[in-house]
């Protein structure tokens, strides 16, 4: 049997719809004692986000009904297919604004920290060569930020990827946060994804639709802006470099080199 089987069968649940896969992982919809639930197997976070999930305690967060860090495995509370995708972008950001406050906990001593990553980032940004199609003065700037932002305090958890489709609809709270990537560090960092998802959206004025969003988020979180600027800076071009590695579409790359520049003006 697969471990998603051996899983059903040793935690005595029902399957109760077809299997979803993903490149990460695979999600069945059970039954768990009559209570409708997702079996999630396979993702490289389990172990990191069944601790969070743990700690939120299903506020402002989907509720952990068992986990296997070992297996990779969750068992979690069954939501709504609903995502932030169906909100206007704005009532979006000002949901999300609104989970940060119950999110950011203080810093779990079993999460790697934010700040201990600005070094390696830093140095892959001085790694990139002047002819990339990334503005020598954008990575700069990025560099030097990350030599400033070392300093700041990780003091709290952060989810990692808290964008409109991993906020779904629920019964018990209106939204909730799935998928954690969690890590401690500066809420500030957590601001990038909704600038960068839905961006076929902000077509026609896109530096118009960044600046809303950014400052919509920034106002509603009570976030200082020049540091949800710097980290959003440091980011969206860490995003783009990894674009560049991976040999993704220009449009891609183009996407965070102008989302850089709108946040920037």
């Amino acid at each position: 049997m697969t471990d998603l089987d051996d899983l059903v069968a040793e935690w005595n649940l029902r399957p109760d719809g077809a299997a979803i896969r993903t490149p990460g992982a695979t999600v069945l919809p059970v039954r768990t004692e009559g209570t409708a639930a997702m079996l999630k197997v396979g993702t490289p976070d389990a172990e990191h986000a069944h601790l969070v999930l743990r700690r939120w305690g299903g506020d402002g967060a989907v509720r952990l009904l068992r986990a296997d860090p070992h297996r990779r495995a969750l068992l979690v509370e069954r939501l709504r297919p609903e995502s932030l995708e169906t909100l206007w972008d704005v009532e979006a950001c000002e949901v999300v604004a609104g989970l940060y406050r119950r999110l950011h906990v203080p810093a779990m001593p079993q999460l790697r920290s934010l700040t201990s990553c600005l070094g390696d980032w830093s140095d892959d940004f001085a790694r990139l060569p002047r002819s990339a199609p990334i503005p020598h003065r954008l990575v700069e700037q990025a560099i030097t930020l990350c030599r400033d932002l070392v300093t700041d305090p990780a003091d709290r958890v952060l989810h990692g990827n808290l964008h409109y489709g991993n906020v779904l609809a629920a019964d018990r709270q209106p939204w909730l946060a799935i998928s954690p990537t969690p890590l401690n560090g500066d809420p500030h960092f957590e601001l990038a994804p909704m600038l960068w998802s839905r961006w076929d959206e902000l077509a026609g004025d896109v530096r118009g639709g960044v600046q809303r969003r950014f400052y919509t988020v920034v106002d509603a979180a009570e976030f200082d802006e020049d540091r949800a600027r710097a980290w959003t800076t440091v980011r969206v071009v860490r995003e783009a470099a990894r674009a560049l590695s991976r040999g993704d579409e220009p449009a891609s790359l183009t996407r965070f080199v102008t989302l850089a520049k709108a946040v920037g003006d």
